[in-house]
């Protein structure tokens, strides 16, 4: 790089020297902060709306610079217009990029619009635009995938299916059940977007470089310009924190686990062993090896996503690391991290889809509801209610399990002169007490799986993503 192409740096008047060549390149962050472009014309539309406040910038100024900035990102929108960002020639980011253009549309004028600003408040700026942008596309996301759980869980009615703690079975639950544990999930998982969005959503514009800007800013202005609450509360803060980063970066990792905690659950149920679920063919591929199979490719990649985005906040966590205060150039590398789970909004719509196109074979879940001696924990409460101890309970259950285990038969295949030899407790009415509606219906609590308790759970469930939905669109 010669001297004369170095003046066109933003910083270029203290140096002698030219960057060395492959340096320069290294530390360009153009390459993947071409992504804020329209985050960073929307910030250096606020600050000359500030500026012209100030009295710096005159209103025909401000006109001329706004229309100036939109058309900057306006022509950079397509494909080709976004290559030529990231590709520019000498831009070091996108800061400098949007300045050389500006300069290219309105002169020295393009010059002016740094006035009383740095980078430093740019980037941060930038940054929180954007994350707030990801969040509300994540949120979306999150509510169709919880509404297509709503209604794949009306729609299964009150069919029944196993339970499983420790990959045993367990007790008999609606399906509906399960699903909407999945959408209790998406609805948490929304609500901690959000708690970050509403903590990120302060504008650091007028920060200056570390120590606040030098010009008398109407700060308030520039933050009701980009739709933030209020301007960030110190200036050595303001430049230096990406809390909110790492914060998104951790909430998108629940997010991540618990879709393959579904994921998991769906593959495994889609297999012969189970045979729960029918996978969807247009969500599936072959084997080309193998003419009969069809693998749940959908799943198994949504299975492992929660890698890569765990793996961009423990980056992101070890760059914070023992930074002083307040910017250096290490924040740099918290951008691409940020950038490399863009992915998940439309993971989420892809999911949405494919959890709409679930089908499921009921008889088999019911099946193997029905076998097992899965009505074991309503045989003990049926003791209970006869006035026993549930230990005691427990262990008279556990002995006439073991008895019917040596006949190959289930609880409610032995005979009453057969249960009586575990105790007199046992009457006629016990039949009626561990049938498969009865064992569901004992689970008569709030959150549990008797159908009437499902039902009332469905529509809340429908009306809370409902809500997130009607919430969030407004926002």
């Amino acid at each position: 790089m010669s001297n004369e192409e170095q003046s066109g740096k933003m910083w270029s008047g203290r140096f002698r020297e030219p960057l060395d060549q492959e340096f320069e390149a290294w530390q360009r962050s153009i390459v993947f902060d071409w992504r804020l472009l329209a985050q960073e014309a929307a910030a250096s539309k606020a600050h000359a709306a500030a500026l012209c406040a100030a009295g710096v910038l005159t209103e025909a100024e401000r006109k001329q610079l706004a229309a100036a900035l939109d058309a900057i990102a306006d022509e950079h929108s397509s494909d080709a217009g976004k290559a030529a960002v990231r590709d520019h020639a000498t831009a070091e980011d996108i800061h400098h990029f949007v300045e050389l253009n500006l300069v290219t549309k309105v002169g020295s004028l393009g010059l002016k619009l740094h006035t009383g600003r740095s980078r430093n408040e740019q980037i941060a700026t930038n940054l929180r635009l954007y994350v707030r942008g990801q969040i509300a596309l994540v949120v979306d996301g999150l509510a169709a995938w919880a509404k297509a759980l709503v209604a794949l869980a009306s729609s299964s009615g009150e069919a029944v299916m196993p339970s499983y703690t420790h990959l045993q079975r367990a007790e008999p639950v609606l399906v509906a059940h399960w699903l909407l544990a999945y959408v209790e999930m998406a609805l948490r998982d929304a609500s901690r977007l959000q708690d970050c969005a509403a903590r990120l959503n302060v504008c650091p514009l007028g920060s200056g470089a570390i120590a606040g800007a030098t010009l008398k800013l109407d700060r308030a202005l520039a933050a009701k310009e980009l739709n933030f609450t209020a301007p960030t509360a110190n200036s050595m803060d303001s430049t230096s924190d990406r809390d909110f980063i790492l914060e998104y970066l951790n909430a998108l990792t629940f997010v991540g686990l618990h879709l393959s905690r579904f994921a998991e659950e769906i593959t495994l149920f889609a297999t012969a062993e189970y045979g729960f679920v029918l996978l969807p063919e247009k969500f599936s591929t072959g084997s080309s090896a193998m003419p009969q199979k069809k693998n749940p490719d959908f799943t198994e990649l949504l299975r492992a996503k929660v890698g890569r985005i765990n793996g961009a906040a423990q980056t992101v966590a070890m760059q914070l690391k023992g930074l002083p205060l307040a910017y250096n150039k290490d924040m740099q590398e918290t951008q691409e991290p940020a950038f490399a789970v863009d992915f998940v909004p439309q993971t989420l719509g892809l999911l949405a889809r494919f959890t709409a196109a679930l089908t499921f074979n009921f008889e088999k879940m019911r099946e193997a509801a029905e076998c097992g001696y899965l009505n074991a924990m309503a045989a003990a409460t049926y003791l209970v209610h006869k006035g026993l101890p549930f230990r005691t309970a427990h262990e008279k259950i556990g002995n006439a399990v073991r008895f019917a285990l040596g006949k190959g038969v289930e609880l409610n295949a032995l005979s009453l002169d057969e249960l009586k030899q575990f105790g007199a407790e046992f009457e006629e009415d016990f039949y009626a007490a561990v049938a498969l509606d009865a064992t569901l219906d004992c689970h008569d609590v709030t959150g549990g799986t008797a159908r009437h308790q499902v039902k009332l759970a469905l529509k809340d469930a429908a009306q809370r993503v409902a809500k997130l939905e009607a919430s969030h669109a407004g926002a």
